[in-house]
């Protein structure tokens, strides 16, 4: 980036004069934040241009001097935005940076833009107003993988597949049933950062360094202007918290550990071993050495990623564990962990919103599958039930049943009515010939035809009812 912005001197630091000599390179380079704060620069504008308007409103700068400012910080705005704002080690951070180009633009004007505030409640609400439209464009993507997941179960609302506990063959459900299990997942994860968003929709502006101003400043009027539902009620927390980005990175590591549970299920079974689906090409790799291979890349490496933002929570739970009251130097530490995550999450589910209804199921797989493990074994036992057994009873008579079918090589559905009886241990009366009807894999689905069951029309109904408050 290339332009003349202001040009250094020895009063280009806000707190200069209080020094007889510089900071060494080392620590200027050690302390400065502008290689990442930079990325808050436009919500800083956005920030200043309604406290000068406030500050103007209240006569504590002149009509004049606001309209400088606000000339002044359009031009800057512009220059950022097409690259050719030239951002100073020297002038530490983005607020350093912005102020003293404003200077070097209007002059004196410029210097009164910082009256009545500080460096730590405009950083405090910079972070604000940056994760408030972070966490708006991750709710927004969120609702878009919702819809994708939806897509997909609508496609496959009938394909039965083996539900697992325990990665073994449990019961018989429908891929539409277990993919809507991720929309309900991902429906949490908006809802946890709506809640998020109202709790830090609070200005911290006007609490100064820690302990307000003198200035008879309007701080209501400054939170209408920059859409803050009101102020923060107490100085010294308003400019040391930081449970607003804490919660964001906790709702952030919630959101990746659903996307990884899902990636560890596309990475088993896309696996030979099950065969369940297939990704398209462009999410996959092959190997540098084994020509046959395609690798779930994209899968794996979300998990892998999950790891990272679990990580960011950690160290700002650890960075403000110590932190007496107020804002210390420690606080610069918090935004590279918080805009890793926002990044890492938007950026997954992005990819992850591309690529949900482009996935296969290979259905005969998924049936042969199921037709393994014994998954209508509990509808047996339910039948028993119905025709006056204690359930006990019939889960020992049905694992009678399942243990003589292993040493047999057969499934429940392949005896004979009498053999059933037999394997079961049970009278004549207690088996007629509609057991059958519960032993295929069709009637156990459908047999569950409640909310949250698997019955198809129930999948139907939830799919329904996501979109629907997804439309609202």
């Amino acid at each position: 980036m290339s332009s003349s912005n202001n040009s250094l001197d020895n009063k280009s630091k806000a707190w200069s004069a209080r020094f007889s000599e510089p900071v060494s390179e080392l620590v200027q380079r050690y302390t400065a934040s502008i290689g990442f704060d930079y990325r808050l620069a436009q919500v800083d504008i956005q920030g200043s241009l309604a406290h000068a308007q406030m500050l103007c409103e209240q006569k504590i700068i002149s009509s004049e001097d606001f309209v400088q400012i606000r000339t002044g910080l359009q031009q800057i705005d512009q220059e950022i935005l097409q690259g050719h704002f030239t951002w100073q080690l020297e002038l530490e951070d983005v607020h350093l940076n912005i102020e003293a180009r404003l200077t070097h633009l209007i002059g004196d004007a410029g210097k009164r833009l910082h009256t009545a505030r500080s460096r730590n409640d405009q950083v405090a609400t910079d972070i604000r107003l940056w994760l408030r439209l972070s966490i708006d464009q991750t709710i927004a993507q969120l609702q878009e993988l919702r819809l994708g997941f939806c897509h997909l179960a609508e496609k496959y609302v009938s394909t039965i597949m083996p539900g697992l506990t325990h990665l073994q063959v449990a019961q018989p459900i429908t891929v539409g049933h277990h993919l809507m299990a991720y929309a309900e997942m991902f429906g949490r994860d908006v809802s946890r950062l709506q809640d998020c968003r109202k709790r830090l929709n609070y200005l911290p502006l006007g609490s100064a360094a820690l302990a307000g101003t003198s200035y008879p400043i309007q701080r209501e009027r400054v939170a209408e202007l920059l859409g803050f539902d009101g102020v923060c009620q107490n100085s010294l927390d308003a400019v040391s918290d930081r449970d607003f980005a804490i919660e964001f990175c906790s709702s952030a590591s919630l959101i990746m550990t659903h996307i990884s549970r899902f990636s560890e299920e596309l990475v088993l079974w896309m696996s030979p071993a099950f065969g369940f689906i297939q990704l398209p090409d462009r999410f996959c790799t092959g190997s540098s050495i084994m020509p046959q291979k395609k690798n779930p890349d994209v899968p794996e490496l979300a998990r892998g990623k999950t790891g990272r933002v679990n990580g960011n929570l950690v160290s700002l739970l650890t960075l403000m564990k110590g932190q007496a009251l107020a804002y210390n130097k420690d606080n610069q530490e918090d935004k590279e962990p918080l805009f890793d995550s926002a990044d890492t999450v938007i950026d997954t589910l992005r990819i992850f919103t591309d690529m949900v209804p482009h996935i296969t199921f290979n259905e005969s797989k998924l049936r042969e599958a199921t037709l393994r493990g014994f998954a209508t074994a509990t509808d047996l036992a339910d039948y028993l039930v119905k025709k006056g057994m204690a359930f006990r009873d019939a889960h020992e008579a049905v694992a009678n049943a399942v243990k003589y079918c292993s040493q047999q090589k057969m499934d429940l559905a392949d005896l004979s009515i009498n053999d059933l009886r037999k394997a079961c241990h049970v009278s004549d009366e207690m088996i007629s010939d509609d057991v059958f009807q519960c032993l295929t894999l069709e009637g156990s689905v459908n047999s569950r035809n409640h909310v949250g069951g698997t019955a198809p029309n129930q999948v139907i109904a939830a799919i329904a009812k996501v979109k629907a408050s997804i439309s609202k």
